[in-house]
């Protein structure tokens, strides 16, 4: 569930629009159902969105939420937090917070970002340390590269293969996130048929997923480009994340209707 929702909060939308028009604003909600292997509930995760300001500066603050639920929590319990302030017009992050429980494996770390000296701050609370890492030039962390990459990259220049580029910061690392669009499709989900656009993300092989490409993402072909579904083969069974539940869109939430 950890990665399912990792990746739900990094790229879970591209957008058609210009930065200055933009694909979000504050009080947008998103509210998604997991499932283990398509029959077994796995638990839920929240992601919210509200304009506040921080030393001084306009921002946008998103909290994302994931939690076990139904039987799988009894097996392992997993409540996760997420905290991302990210400047209102650059879509770059000034402060990012991991606050997490998955097992009984807790961590509690925040990360401050100096973007003119392309440095980040991580302190990590539960061992009581500071360390200075050096960062990529206007890096992400993962929930403001979600965000990012909604206002920032432009479908129409999109072919099927392209790749998107982009440099991330996690923990006390650096990452090169690379994320493959695959083109156009219709699902069906809970509102009715949409028109969908569906991306492969990269990820690290290893105790959890089994090969690079062991997920698939679909978003709305509107200008929210909102998280409609993502799948994850795992190295035991797989994970589904369908979105149940929204609010506060900034644009009309379009509804494949067939003639």
């Amino acid at each position: 569930m950890k990665k399912l929702l990792l990746t739900i909060l990094i790229i879970g939308s591209i957008n058609h629009a210009t930065a200055q028009e933009g694909a979000f604003k504050g009080g947008e909600w998103f509210k998604f159902e997991m499932s283990y292997s398509n029959f077994l509930k796995a638990g839920n995760a929240t992601l919210n969105v509200k304009e506040t300001e921080l030393n001084g500066k306009p921002v946008f603050h998103v909290v994302g939420k994931g939690w076990t639920t139904g039987m799988i929590k009894w097996f392992f319990k997993v409540k996760d937090r997420y905290e991302s302030y990210i400047d209102v017009d650059k879509i770059i992050p000034y402060k990012f917070i991991r606050n997490i429980d998955e097992g009984g494996h807790k961590k509690d770390i925040e990360i401050e970002f100096d973007h003119e000296n392309k440095t980040a701050l991580v302190h990590n609370k539960k061992h009581n340390t500071k360390k200075t890492v050096a960062t990529k030039a206007n890096v992400q962390d993962m929930v403001s590269m979600y965000y990012y990459l909604r206002n920032k990259i432009n479908i129409s220049t999109l072919k099927p293969g392209d790749e998107i580029k982009t440099d991330m910061f996690f923990d006390e690392e650096n990452y090169g996130f690379k994320l493959k669009y695959l083109g156009e499709e219709t699902i069906k989900t809970d509102f009715g048929k949409i028109e969908a656009l569906k991306f492969r993300p990269y990820v690290m092989v290893g105790r959890v997923f089994k090969e690079e490409e062991s997920l698939t993402l679909w978003v709305s072909k509107d200008k929210n480009k909102v998280p409609l579904r993502i799948k994850a083969d795992l190295a035991v069974g797989s994970l589904r994340a369908d979105l149940e539940a929204f609010k506060g869109l900034k644009h009309p939430f379009k509804i494949f209707v067939e003639n």
